[in-house]
């Protein structure tokens, strides 16, 4: 998965397409959404589910500061379970991560195209993530909420631009990933690799997407402006 994706510009938006109760964020126009901005996230914490703000790119609860975040920012659903950055939100704290589209480099014979990907009828759906709470030991009311991205092997559809994706989530799947209670590990794998959707379709998109100053729906549209450094991860 590239370092970007199309979110949301409107709460009711949202709201009547996921699980919300209460929301801690203004939504704004975010096109695109990229690594060291905060991303809207969906949690569930005393027994409501939030819409929180959350920095993306995960700094684990041991960490000594917060710089290792942008390192962090996509986790591998294989190693979730394992890995000791990721396991202790796997198993207590995880998220959705509402969005549009993302996007991805693919190597073509005239170089690099930038690829806008979306669901086969371009209604919204949501990331599997996982996020974690910092606190500054220098302030403890210094609290630092970050997440990350869960991707996996690319689908049928997706390989042809990359080997690698960000899990999408079944709808069916939400209540029961985002509950903290359910702390099966295998049992969250197995949601990873059936409770998901793989059908996708994709166009090119305006290199402008790689501008972090451009912040408007436009970027979708084939151009080519500008280029900033976008790096693929996976």
């Amino acid at each position: 998965m590239g370092g970007s994706f199309a979110g949301f510009r409107f709460i009711e938006e949202l709201i009547s397409l996921f699980p919300i109760d209460e929301s801690e964020a203004a939504v704004t126009d975010s096109h695109p959404v990229v690594p060291s901005r905060q991303v809207l996230a969906i949690v569930r914490d005393q027994g409501k589910n939030h819409l929180k703000r959350l920095h993306w790119g995960l700094v684990p609860f041991w960490a000594k500061d917060t710089g290792m975040g942008s390192r962090l920012i996509n986790a591998r659903a294989e190693t979730l379970a394992t890995k000791p950055s990721f396991k202790n939100a796997f198993k207590l704290r995880r998220c959705l991560i509402p969005a549009e589209g993302f996007y991805e480099w693919k190597t073509e014979k005239a170089g690099k195209q930038l690829i806008y990907l979306t669901l086969p009828d371009s209604r919204p759906f949501a990331f599997a993530g996982i996020w974690e709470r910092w606190e500054d030991p220098a302030n403890a009311h210094a609290i630092y909420l970050s997440c990350a991205i869960i991707t996996t092997a690319a689908s049928r559809s997706v390989a042809p631009v990359h080997h690698r994706m960000p899990v999408i989530l079944d709808p069916g799947a939400y209540t029961t990933w985002l509950n903290p209670e359910n702390r099966d590990t295998r049992a969250l794998e197995t949601i990873l690799k059936t409770d998901i959707i793989g059908e996708l379709t994709y166009r090119p998109a305006s290199r402008r997407v790689n501008a972090t100053e451009v912040n408007t729906p436009d970027h979708i549209r084939p151009m080519a402006q500008m280029e900033i450094d976008f790096k693929s991860f996976d």
